[in-house]
Protein backbone atom coordinates (compact mmCIF):
# COMPACT_ATOMS: atom_id res chain seq x y z
CA UNK A 1 0.00 0.00 0.00
CA UNK A 2 2.87 2.51 0.70
CA UNK A 3 4.39 1.36 -2.73
CA UNK A 4 1.58 2.32 -4.80
CA UNK A 5 1.65 5.93 -3.37
CA UNK A 6 5.78 6.66 -3.39
CA UNK A 7 7.26 8.29 -5.62
CA UNK A 8 10.16 6.65 -7.77
CA UNK A 9 12.95 8.27 -5.04
CA UNK A 10 11.11 7.25 -2.22
CA UNK A 11 11.06 3.83 -3.43
CA UNK A 12 15.67 4.00 -3.22
CA UNK A 13 14.85 5.78 0.00
CA UNK A 14 13.92 2.79 1.31
CA UNK A 15 15.87 0.22 -0.90
CA UNK A 16 18.68 2.21 0.53
CA UNK A 17 17.54 1.61 4.04
CA UNK A 18 16.97 -2.10 3.52
CA UNK A 19 20.49 -2.94 1.82
CA UNK A 20 22.18 -0.67 4.77
CA UNK A 21 19.79 -2.49 7.69
CA UNK A 22 21.10 -6.47 6.05
CA UNK A 23 25.11 -4.48 6.50
CA UNK A 24 24.39 -3.72 9.95
CA UNK A 25 22.62 -6.92 10.94
CA UNK A 26 25.94 -8.91 9.59
CA UNK A 27 27.72 -6.99 11.45
CA UNK A 28 26.17 -7.04 14.72
CA UNK A 29 26.59 -11.10 14.32
CA UNK A 30 30.30 -10.88 13.32
CA UNK A 31 32.66 -7.97 14.30
CA UNK A 32 29.80 -6.18 16.18
CA UNK A 33 28.61 -3.10 15.74
CA UNK A 34 31.06 -0.38 16.24
CA UNK A 35 30.89 3.16 15.27
CA UNK A 36 33.57 5.85 16.05
CA UNK A 37 32.62 8.62 18.02
CA UNK A 38 34.63 12.00 17.98
CA UNK A 39 36.11 13.27 21.13
CA UNK A 40 35.28 16.58 21.75
CA UNK A 41 36.15 18.75 24.35
CA UNK A 42 33.68 19.74 27.61
CA UNK A 43 33.33 23.71 26.37
CA UNK A 44 31.08 22.16 23.40
CA UNK A 45 28.79 21.02 25.35
CA UNK A 46 28.72 22.23 28.91
CA UNK A 47 27.97 25.72 28.13
CA UNK A 48 24.44 24.30 26.58
CA UNK A 49 21.21 25.89 28.37
CA UNK A 50 18.12 24.05 28.93
CA UNK A 51 14.96 25.65 26.99
CA UNK A 52 12.13 27.20 29.46
CA UNK A 53 9.89 24.96 31.05
CA UNK A 54 6.59 25.10 32.21
CA UNK A 55 4.80 23.08 34.86
CA UNK A 56 1.34 22.00 34.70
CA UNK A 57 -1.48 22.34 37.45
CA UNK A 58 -0.07 18.72 38.61
CA UNK A 59 2.95 17.90 41.01
CA UNK A 60 5.77 16.96 39.94
CA UNK A 61 5.70 14.14 41.68
CA UNK A 62 9.05 13.34 42.42
CA UNK A 63 8.90 11.18 45.69
CA UNK A 64 7.03 8.52 43.50
CA UNK A 65 9.70 8.67 40.75
CA UNK A 66 11.93 8.50 43.04
CA UNK A 67 10.86 5.22 44.18
CA UNK A 68 10.63 3.82 40.72
CA UNK A 69 6.89 4.99 39.12
CA UNK A 70 7.60 4.71 34.92
CA UNK A 71 5.08 5.85 32.23
CA UNK A 72 3.75 2.98 31.15
CA UNK A 73 0.36 3.83 28.84
CA UNK A 74 -1.33 1.76 31.48
CA UNK A 75 0.45 -1.39 30.48
CA UNK A 76 1.63 -4.06 33.28
CA UNK A 77 5.53 -3.19 33.83
CA UNK A 78 5.94 -6.73 34.16
CA UNK A 79 4.64 -7.79 30.15
CA UNK A 80 6.84 -4.48 29.04
CA UNK A 81 9.90 -6.34 30.74
CA UNK A 82 9.10 -9.35 29.44
CA UNK A 83 8.88 -8.19 26.16
CA UNK A 84 12.66 -6.22 26.31
CA UNK A 85 14.10 -9.23 27.72
CA UNK A 86 12.92 -11.96 25.57
CA UNK A 87 14.29 -9.30 22.09
CA UNK A 88 17.24 -7.84 23.91
CA UNK A 89 20.29 -9.17 21.98
CA UNK A 90 17.99 -9.05 18.62
CA UNK A 91 18.98 -6.99 15.83
CA UNK A 92 16.37 -4.24 16.01
CA UNK A 93 15.26 -4.77 12.39
CA UNK A 94 14.69 -8.33 13.23
CA UNK A 95 11.82 -8.10 15.67
CA UNK A 96 8.46 -9.30 15.71
CA UNK A 97 6.35 -7.22 17.59
CA UNK A 98 2.61 -7.94 15.86
CA UNK A 99 -0.21 -6.97 18.27
CA UNK A 100 -0.33 -10.94 19.43
CA UNK A 101 2.90 -10.02 21.41
CA UNK A 102 2.63 -6.69 22.44
CA UNK A 103 1.32 -3.04 21.92
CA UNK A 104 4.81 -1.63 20.65
CA UNK A 105 3.83 1.52 21.16
CA UNK A 106 3.26 0.66 24.85
CA UNK A 107 6.91 -1.34 24.92
CA UNK A 108 8.16 1.64 23.73
CA UNK A 109 7.13 4.53 26.45
CA UNK A 110 9.39 3.85 28.95
CA UNK A 111 12.43 4.03 26.72
CA UNK A 112 11.70 7.39 26.02
CA UNK A 113 12.75 7.91 29.39
CA UNK A 114 9.84 10.71 29.93
CA UNK A 115 10.02 9.77 33.80
CA UNK A 116 13.69 11.19 34.13
CA UNK A 117 13.55 14.57 32.36
CA UNK A 118 10.72 15.06 34.84
CA UNK A 119 13.11 13.65 37.36
CA UNK A 120 15.63 16.58 35.84
CA UNK A 121 13.09 19.08 35.64
CA UNK A 122 12.60 18.68 39.70
CA UNK A 123 16.19 19.04 40.27
CA UNK A 124 16.29 22.71 38.99
CA UNK A 125 13.19 23.71 41.09
CA UNK A 126 13.83 20.83 44.16
CA UNK A 127 15.17 21.45 48.02
CA UNK A 128 18.82 21.09 48.43
CA UNK A 129 18.09 18.54 50.49
CA UNK A 130 16.63 16.19 47.43
CA UNK A 131 19.25 16.91 44.88
CA UNK A 132 21.76 14.08 45.97
CA UNK A 133 18.80 11.62 45.33
CA UNK A 134 17.51 12.92 42.15
CA UNK A 135 21.19 13.37 41.04
CA UNK A 136 21.58 9.54 41.54
CA UNK A 137 18.10 8.50 40.20
CA UNK A 138 19.08 10.35 37.38
CA UNK A 139 22.42 9.13 36.68
CA UNK A 140 21.37 5.13 37.74
CA UNK A 141 17.99 5.43 35.13
CA UNK A 142 20.14 6.38 32.32
CA UNK A 143 22.70 4.17 33.24
CA UNK A 144 20.97 1.36 33.57
CA UNK A 145 18.97 1.74 30.35
CA UNK A 146 22.29 2.26 28.06
CA UNK A 147 23.69 -1.19 30.08
CA UNK A 148 20.31 -2.68 28.84
CA UNK A 149 19.82 -1.53 25.36
CA UNK A 150 23.35 -1.76 23.74
CA UNK A 151 23.00 0.53 20.19
CA UNK A 152 20.55 -1.35 17.38
CA UNK A 153 19.84 -4.53 19.40
CA UNK A 154 16.56 -4.76 21.25
CA UNK A 155 12.78 -3.43 20.54
CA UNK A 156 14.04 0.61 21.25
CA UNK A 157 15.93 1.15 17.89
CA UNK A 158 13.30 0.08 15.47
CA UNK A 159 11.86 3.52 15.26
CA UNK A 160 14.05 6.68 14.88
CA UNK A 161 11.19 8.64 16.20
CA UNK A 162 11.73 7.32 19.47
CA UNK A 163 15.43 7.87 19.50
CA UNK A 164 14.50 11.24 18.62
CA UNK A 165 12.38 11.64 21.61
CA UNK A 166 15.58 10.05 24.18
CA UNK A 167 17.62 12.23 22.41
CA UNK A 168 16.57 15.25 24.49
CA UNK A 169 16.42 13.56 27.88
CA UNK A 170 20.27 12.36 27.37
CA UNK A 171 21.60 15.94 26.23
CA UNK A 172 19.51 17.28 29.70
CA UNK A 173 21.40 15.33 31.93
CA UNK A 174 24.89 15.66 30.12
CA UNK A 175 24.34 19.54 31.00
CA UNK A 176 22.75 19.79 33.86
CA UNK A 177 23.65 16.94 36.40
CA UNK A 178 27.30 18.30 38.20
CA UNK A 179 28.60 15.02 40.01
CA UNK A 180 28.93 12.56 36.82
CA UNK A 181 32.28 10.91 36.48
CA UNK A 182 34.06 11.08 33.13
CA UNK A 183 33.68 7.33 32.31
CA UNK A 184 29.56 7.96 32.99
CA UNK A 185 29.84 10.77 30.72
CA UNK A 186 31.51 9.54 27.73
CA UNK A 187 28.83 6.76 27.72
CA UNK A 188 25.98 9.53 27.65
CA UNK A 189 27.96 11.27 24.71
CA UNK A 190 28.55 7.99 22.91
CA UNK A 191 24.80 7.36 23.11
CA UNK A 192 24.09 10.82 22.47
CA UNK A 193 26.34 10.66 19.02
CA UNK A 194 24.99 6.89 17.98
CA UNK A 195 21.20 8.08 18.48
CA UNK A 196 22.08 11.54 15.86
CA UNK A 197 23.78 9.23 13.50
CA UNK A 198 21.14 6.55 13.86
CA UNK A 199 18.21 9.37 13.58
CA UNK A 200 20.11 11.23 10.42
CA UNK A 201 19.87 7.84 8.97
CA UNK A 202 16.29 6.91 9.12
CA UNK A 203 14.61 10.39 8.69
CA UNK A 204 10.42 9.23 7.93
CA UNK A 205 10.42 11.27 4.73
CA UNK A 206 8.29 11.47 1.46
CA UNK A 207 4.96 9.96 2.32
CA UNK A 208 6.49 9.16 5.90
CA UNK A 209 6.20 12.83 6.53
CA UNK A 210 4.47 13.63 9.91
CA UNK A 211 4.53 13.84 13.67
CA UNK A 212 7.40 11.32 13.22
CA UNK A 213 9.43 13.90 11.10
CA UNK A 214 9.10 16.64 13.90
CA UNK A 215 10.51 14.27 16.28
CA UNK A 216 13.05 13.21 14.91
CA UNK A 217 14.18 16.80 13.78
CA UNK A 218 14.37 17.30 17.02
CA UNK A 219 16.91 14.52 18.10
CA UNK A 220 19.01 15.87 15.11
CA UNK A 221 18.72 19.55 16.99
CA UNK A 222 19.80 17.93 20.59
CA UNK A 223 22.28 15.78 18.94
CA UNK A 224 23.71 18.32 16.58
CA UNK A 225 23.85 20.97 19.55
CA UNK A 226 26.55 18.86 21.32
CA UNK A 227 28.65 17.76 18.04
CA UNK A 228 28.09 20.98 15.84
CA UNK A 229 31.79 21.26 15.35
CA UNK A 230 32.30 18.19 14.34
CA UNK A 231 31.75 17.49 10.55
CA UNK A 232 28.72 15.39 11.38
CA UNK A 233 26.82 16.75 13.96
CA UNK A 234 26.96 20.15 12.37
CA UNK A 235 24.81 18.93 9.08
CA UNK A 236 22.44 16.79 11.87
CA UNK A 237 21.90 20.40 13.44
CA UNK A 238 21.16 21.65 10.32
CA UNK A 239 19.01 19.12 8.68
CA UNK A 240 17.17 19.37 11.52
CA UNK A 241 16.53 23.18 11.79
CA UNK A 242 15.81 22.68 7.86
CA UNK A 243 13.34 20.23 8.28
CA UNK A 244 11.69 21.87 11.23
CA UNK A 245 11.62 24.89 8.86
CA UNK A 246 9.88 23.28 5.75
CA UNK A 247 7.70 21.02 8.23
CA UNK A 248 5.50 23.79 9.68
CA UNK A 249 3.50 25.01 7.08
CA UNK A 250 2.69 22.05 6.10
CA UNK A 251 1.79 20.30 9.71
CA UNK A 252 0.14 23.65 10.74
CA UNK A 253 -2.31 24.79 8.55
CA UNK A 254 -2.59 28.44 7.45
CA UNK A 255 -5.60 28.74 10.12
CA UNK A 256 -3.68 27.13 12.59
CA UNK A 257 -5.20 23.77 12.06
CA UNK A 258 -3.34 20.43 12.26
CA UNK A 259 -2.87 18.91 8.74
CA UNK A 260 -2.94 15.43 10.20
CA UNK A 261 -6.30 16.12 11.82
CA UNK A 262 -5.55 14.87 14.84
CA UNK A 263 -5.97 17.40 18.15
CA UNK A 264 -3.65 15.07 20.33
CA UNK A 265 -0.76 15.01 17.60
CA UNK A 266 -1.21 18.59 17.19
CA UNK A 267 -0.43 19.59 20.70
CA UNK A 268 2.15 16.83 20.15
CA UNK A 269 4.25 19.09 16.90
CA UNK A 270 3.41 22.52 18.39
CA UNK A 271 5.35 21.77 21.55
CA UNK A 272 7.73 19.56 19.92
CA UNK A 273 8.43 23.25 18.23
CA UNK A 274 8.40 24.81 21.50
CA UNK A 275 10.92 23.02 22.73
CA UNK A 276 13.41 23.16 19.49
CA UNK A 277 12.64 26.99 19.31
CA UNK A 278 13.76 27.67 22.57
CA UNK A 279 16.87 25.35 22.61
CA UNK A 280 18.10 27.04 19.65
CA UNK A 281 17.29 30.71 20.52
CA UNK A 282 18.85 30.27 23.90
CA UNK A 283 22.11 29.22 23.00
CA UNK A 284 22.46 30.88 20.25
CA UNK A 285 22.05 28.38 17.07
CA UNK A 286 19.50 29.55 15.17
CA UNK A 287 16.62 32.62 15.32
CA UNK A 288 12.70 31.24 15.21
CA UNK A 289 11.31 34.56 15.25
CA UNK A 290 9.30 33.44 11.36
CA UNK A 291 7.90 29.76 13.38
CA UNK A 292 6.42 32.02 15.95
CA UNK A 293 3.68 33.40 14.00
CA UNK A 294 2.21 29.98 12.75
CA UNK A 295 2.70 28.32 16.34
CA UNK A 296 0.51 31.14 17.66
CA UNK A 297 -2.15 30.51 15.43
CA UNK A 298 -1.80 26.63 16.66
CA UNK A 299 -2.32 27.55 20.01
CA UNK A 300 -5.24 29.94 19.35
CA UNK A 301 -6.74 27.00 17.05
CA UNK A 302 -6.50 24.56 20.11
CA UNK A 303 -7.54 27.12 22.56
CA UNK A 304 -10.81 27.79 20.53
CA UNK A 305 -11.67 24.05 21.40
CA UNK A 306 -11.56 24.13 24.87
CA UNK A 307 -14.24 24.35 27.04
CA UNK A 308 -14.92 26.15 30.29
CA UNK A 309 -13.08 22.77 32.31
CA UNK A 310 -9.98 22.56 30.09
CA UNK A 311 -11.37 19.94 27.59
CA UNK A 312 -10.90 19.60 24.20
CA UNK A 313 -12.18 16.64 21.70
CA UNK A 314 -10.75 14.03 20.77
CA UNK A 315 -10.65 14.37 17.22
CA UNK A 316 -8.41 11.90 15.00
CA UNK A 317 -5.62 9.67 16.92
CA UNK A 318 -4.00 10.08 20.27
CA UNK A 319 -0.99 7.73 21.02
CA UNK A 320 -0.94 10.18 24.60
CA UNK A 321 2.57 11.32 23.58
CA UNK A 322 4.55 14.11 25.01
CA UNK A 323 7.14 16.17 23.79
CA UNK A 324 8.71 16.26 27.38
CA UNK A 325 7.10 14.90 30.31
CA UNK A 326 3.16 14.41 31.58
CA UNK A 327 2.22 18.03 33.14
CA UNK A 328 5.87 19.16 32.02
CA UNK A 329 5.90 21.00 28.67
CA UNK A 330 8.06 23.97 26.72
CA UNK A 331 7.07 27.19 27.43
CA UNK A 332 4.42 28.21 24.70
CA UNK A 333 4.19 31.68 24.84
CA UNK A 334 2.44 34.44 26.56
CA UNK A 335 0.25 35.53 23.37
CA UNK A 336 -3.66 36.53 24.37
CA UNK A 337 -6.06 34.77 23.10
CA UNK A 338 -9.05 37.13 22.38
CA UNK A 339 -11.39 34.92 20.52
CA UNK A 340 -14.74 35.77 21.66
CA UNK A 341 -17.08 35.56 18.35
CA UNK A 342 -20.08 33.31 18.58
CA UNK A 343 -19.05 31.42 15.43
CA UNK A 344 -15.27 30.46 14.31
CA UNK A 345 -14.56 29.01 11.39
CA UNK A 346 -11.32 27.44 10.60
CA UNK A 347 -11.51 26.78 6.71
CA UNK A 348 -8.26 25.21 5.68
CA UNK A 349 -8.28 22.77 8.38
CA UNK A 350 -12.34 22.48 8.21
CA UNK A 351 -13.76 23.21 11.65
CA UNK A 352 -16.25 25.71 12.81
CA UNK A 353 -16.84 26.14 16.93
CA UNK A 354 -20.07 27.74 18.36
CA UNK A 355 -19.85 28.84 21.62
CA UNK A 356 -21.92 31.33 24.05
CA UNK A 357 -19.50 32.46 27.25
CA UNK A 358 -17.99 28.92 27.58
CA UNK A 359 -21.18 27.35 28.79
CA UNK A 360 -21.47 25.79 25.36
CA UNK A 361 -19.17 24.36 22.90
CA UNK A 362 -20.28 22.81 19.84
CA UNK A 363 -17.92 21.37 16.81
CA UNK A 364 -18.69 20.66 13.74
CA UNK A 365 -16.21 18.61 11.16
CA UNK A 366 -16.35 19.70 7.70
CA UNK A 367 -12.53 18.67 6.93
CA UNK A 368 -10.60 16.22 5.44
CA UNK A 369 -9.49 12.61 5.72
CA UNK A 370 -6.19 13.42 6.91
CA UNK A 371 -2.27 14.36 5.77
CA UNK A 372 -1.61 12.83 2.40
CA UNK A 373 -0.82 10.67 0.70
CA UNK A 374 -1.48 7.67 3.51
CA UNK A 375 -4.00 9.87 5.64
CA UNK A 376 -2.60 8.06 8.75
CA UNK A 377 -3.71 9.60 11.85
CA UNK A 378 -7.17 10.59 10.56
CA UNK A 379 -10.66 9.05 11.11
CA UNK A 380 -13.56 8.86 8.83
CA UNK A 381 -15.63 11.51 10.96
CA UNK A 382 -17.06 13.94 8.33
CA UNK A 383 -19.87 16.12 9.73
CA UNK A 384 -19.69 14.74 12.92
CA UNK A 385 -20.03 17.35 16.05
CA UNK A 386 -19.04 17.20 19.73
CA UNK A 387 -20.62 19.37 22.40
CA UNK A 388 -19.86 20.39 26.43
CA UNK A 389 -22.27 21.58 28.08
CA UNK A 390 -20.90 24.51 31.45
CA UNK A 391 -17.63 22.30 31.04
CA UNK A 392 -18.93 19.19 31.05
CA UNK A 393 -18.42 16.67 27.31
CA UNK A 394 -21.64 15.36 26.54
CA UNK A 395 -21.63 14.36 22.73
CA UNK A 396 -18.08 13.04 22.61
CA UNK A 397 -15.66 11.93 19.72
CA UNK A 398 -14.70 7.90 20.95
CA UNK A 399 -11.26 8.64 20.56
CA UNK A 400 -8.58 5.69 19.61
CA UNK A 401 -8.40 3.23 22.48
CA UNK A 402 -5.27 1.52 20.94
CA UNK A 403 -3.18 1.13 18.13
CA UNK A 404 -1.75 -2.24 18.26
CA UNK A 405 -3.13 -6.12 19.32
CA UNK A 406 -6.56 -4.90 18.49
CA UNK A 407 -7.20 -4.73 15.00
CA UNK A 408 -11.71 -5.17 15.43
CA UNK A 409 -11.58 -2.40 17.58
CA UNK A 410 -8.54 -0.24 16.21
CA UNK A 411 -10.88 -0.25 13.02
CA UNK A 412 -14.16 0.74 14.86
CA UNK A 413 -12.60 3.68 16.69
CA UNK A 414 -11.21 5.05 13.45
CA UNK A 415 -14.04 4.63 11.66
CA UNK A 416 -17.24 6.42 10.95
CA UNK A 417 -19.60 4.46 13.33
CA UNK A 418 -17.66 5.76 16.52
CA UNK A 419 -18.33 9.86 15.51
CA UNK A 420 -21.45 11.58 15.75
CA UNK A 421 -22.23 11.60 12.13
CA UNK A 422 -24.35 8.81 9.62
CA UNK A 423 -22.73 5.44 8.45
CA UNK A 424 -24.50 4.56 5.34
CA UNK A 425 -24.68 0.84 4.51
CA UNK A 426 -22.11 -0.03 6.84
CA UNK A 427 -19.34 1.82 5.44
CA UNK A 428 -16.94 3.81 6.10
CA UNK A 429 -16.62 7.16 4.58
CA UNK A 430 -13.35 5.71 3.40
CA UNK A 431 -11.60 2.19 3.19
CA UNK A 432 -9.44 1.27 5.91
CA UNK A 433 -6.40 -0.61 3.97
CA UNK A 434 -4.67 -1.08 6.98
CA UNK A 435 -4.20 0.58 11.04
CA UNK A 436 -2.71 3.44 9.34
CA UNK A 437 -3.59 3.92 5.83
CA UNK A 438 -6.82 4.40 4.05
CA UNK A 439 -7.60 4.74 0.35
CA UNK A 440 -10.51 6.34 -1.46
CA UNK A 441 -10.40 9.14 0.57
CA UNK A 442 -13.83 12.06 0.48
CA UNK A 443 -13.98 15.38 0.17
CA UNK A 444 -16.00 17.39 2.61
CA UNK A 445 -16.78 20.89 2.01
CA UNK A 446 -18.61 23.75 4.46
CA UNK A 447 -21.04 24.84 1.56
CA UNK A 448 -22.46 27.77 3.45
CA UNK A 449 -22.50 29.55 6.47
CA UNK A 450 -24.97 32.59 7.59
CA UNK A 451 -25.16 34.25 10.82
CA UNK A 452 -28.27 36.61 11.26
CA UNK A 453 -30.29 37.67 14.19
CA UNK A 454 -28.65 35.71 16.93
CA UNK A 455 -29.39 32.52 14.42
CA UNK A 456 -26.48 30.48 12.84
CA UNK A 457 -26.86 28.13 10.28
CA UNK A 458 -24.03 25.82 8.72
CA UNK A 459 -24.32 23.62 5.78
CA UNK A 460 -21.25 20.96 4.83
CA UNK A 461 -21.60 18.33 2.46
CA UNK A 462 -19.37 15.16 1.57
CA UNK A 463 -18.83 12.65 -0.76
CA UNK A 464 -17.39 9.75 0.51
CA UNK A 465 -20.08 7.90 -0.25
CA UNK A 466 -20.11 8.39 -4.13
CA UNK A 467 -18.10 5.28 -4.07
CA UNK A 468 -20.89 2.85 -3.43
CA UNK A 469 -22.84 1.07 -6.27
CA UNK A 470 -25.51 3.42 -6.00
CA UNK A 471 -23.60 6.81 -5.15
CA UNK A 472 -25.30 9.20 -1.93
CA UNK A 473 -24.42 12.73 -1.17
CA UNK A 474 -24.52 13.50 2.56
CA UNK A 475 -24.99 17.24 3.72
CA UNK A 476 -25.79 18.21 6.94
CA UNK A 477 -27.19 21.44 8.51
CA UNK A 478 -26.65 22.77 11.71
CA UNK A 479 -29.36 25.54 12.58
CA UNK A 480 -28.29 27.70 16.05
CA UNK A 481 -31.86 29.12 16.84
CA UNK A 482 -30.76 30.84 19.89
CA UNK A 483 -28.01 30.14 22.67
CA UNK A 484 -28.87 27.26 23.66
CA UNK A 485 -31.17 25.33 20.84
CA UNK A 486 -29.50 23.14 18.02
CA UNK A 487 -31.46 21.79 15.10
CA UNK A 488 -29.87 18.71 12.65
CA UNK A 489 -31.04 18.32 9.91
CA UNK A 490 -29.53 15.32 7.41
CA UNK A 491 -29.54 15.48 3.37
CA UNK A 492 -28.96 12.94 1.30
CA UNK A 493 -29.09 12.66 -2.42
CA UNK A 494 -28.56 10.07 -4.67
CA UNK A 495 -30.31 6.78 -6.10
CA UNK A 496 -31.17 3.19 -4.86
CA UNK A 497 -31.93 1.38 -1.39
CA UNK A 498 -29.63 2.27 1.44
CA UNK A 499 -29.68 1.82 4.99
CA UNK A 500 -28.90 5.01 7.50
CA UNK A 501 -27.55 4.56 10.77
CA UNK A 502 -26.97 7.96 12.43
CA UNK A 503 -24.80 7.53 15.64
CA UNK A 504 -24.91 9.86 18.80
CA UNK A 505 -21.88 9.16 21.13
CA UNK A 506 -22.64 10.15 24.98
CA UNK A 507 -19.56 11.03 27.70
CA UNK A 508 -19.35 7.20 29.55
CA UNK A 509 -20.79 9.60 32.74
CA UNK A 510 -23.72 10.60 31.40
CA UNK A 511 -26.89 8.93 31.94
CA UNK A 512 -30.29 9.21 29.61
CA UNK A 513 -33.60 9.44 31.38
CA UNK A 514 -37.11 9.96 29.65
CA UNK A 515 -39.19 13.57 31.01
CA UNK A 516 -42.61 13.90 28.94
CA UNK A 517 -42.04 13.92 25.46
CA UNK A 518 -38.04 14.80 25.63
CA UNK A 519 -35.12 12.44 26.08
CA UNK A 520 -33.13 14.63 28.89
CA UNK A 521 -29.03 13.94 28.78
CA UNK A 522 -27.26 14.49 32.32
CA UNK A 523 -24.14 15.18 33.13
CA UNK A 524 -23.59 16.44 36.59
CA UNK A 525 -24.61 19.95 36.28
CA UNK A 526 -25.07 19.83 32.76
CA UNK A 527 -28.35 18.88 31.00
CA UNK A 528 -29.22 18.90 27.61
CA UNK A 529 -32.60 17.65 26.26
CA UNK A 530 -33.89 16.43 22.96
CA UNK A 531 -37.01 15.74 21.41
CA UNK A 532 -36.22 12.05 20.57
CA UNK A 533 -37.07 11.74 17.23
CA UNK A 534 -34.14 11.83 14.29
CA UNK A 535 -35.53 13.32 11.27
CA UNK A 536 -33.59 12.96 7.96
CA UNK A 537 -34.53 14.02 4.27
CA UNK A 538 -33.86 11.41 1.93
CA UNK A 539 -34.30 12.40 -2.36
Amino acid sequence: MRLKRASMAEVFYRAKHRIENKQLRRRAFSEGLTLPVPCIPRDDWAGLLMPDIQVGVDSIEPEELLKGKIYTLNTGEDSIGQFETRWRNIFSGDIKYNGALADIRAIWEPARLQHLAKLIIAGQISQPKDVSRIEKAIRDGILDWLEKNPFLLGPHYISPMECGLRLPVFVYALITRNHWSDEDRDMLLDAVYKHGWWVAGRLSLYASLGNHTICESIGLIFAGAVYRKTAEGKKWLEKGISLLQQELSHQVMEDGGPNEQSFNYHRFVLDLYRLAAGFLEKNGLYDCTLWKPRLTKGENFLKTFMDASGNVPSIGDSDDGYALAPCVYPKRGDDDFMETRPCVTFPESGYTVIQSAKRLLFTFDHGSLGMAPLYNHGHADALSISLSVAGEQVLVDSGTYRYNGEPEWRRYFKGTRAHNTVNIDGADQAVQETGFIWSHPYKAELLSIIEKNGSIILEAGHDGYARLKHPVYHKRTVILLDASCFVIRDLFSGKGNHNFELNFHLHPDASVQSEDAWLSIRKNNAKVNTDGLVKSNIL
